[in-house]
């Protein structure tokens, strides 16, 4: 496991939280949009994390080899998804998107996008952020310790 290891770490876990972020910032600022450039009304998205495949892996002495995953080696974003579920429908035949024909005539489909779950999971990323921006400083800490012994 190198010295850097753990810094390595938690900035993947900062650059996922950052766009995390950005795109849940997205999401708010489209939630009243009943249009888009592909037709129908804005859809949320949401960004799938997977775990970062590859590098050094270290097996503790404690946990049987079974149980033992080792180290990890970071995060990374696997796709940004669009949620499809259907917004809610509001009666207002005047709107220019309003559907023109059919059962649902007067109609317009709004965002699928719920302001209060995006800002709780805005302040979810930022709490994340937050935590690995404290890994980091820990480890810089030791670091500093670790040289300060040799004075």
């Amino acid at each position: 496991m190198g010295l850097f290891t753990s810094i390595n770490i938690a900035a993947t876990g900062m650059s996922v939280e950052r766009l995390r972020s950005d795109v849940i910032s997205d999401n708010i600022a489209n939630a009243s949009t009943t249009r888009t450039q592909d037709g129908g009304a804005f859809k949320r998205s949401r960004v799938i994390v997977a775990e970062k495949s590859g590098g050094f892996t270290f097996r503790t002495p404690f946990l049987p080899a079974n149980l033992d995953k080792g180290v990890g080696t970071g995060v990374r974003v696997s796709e940004i998804q669009k949620d499809r579920t259907e917004g809610k429908f509001v009666y207002d035949p005047t709107h220019p998107d309003a559907i023109t024909s059919g059962k649902m005539e007067g109609y317009v489909e709004m965002s699928n996008v719920n302001v209060v779950t995006e800002m709780v999971d805005l302040i979810a990323a930022s709490r994340a952020y937050e935590a690995n921006s404290s890994v980091i400083q820990g480890a810089k800490s030791m670091f500093e310790s670790a040289l300060n012994i040799a004075k």
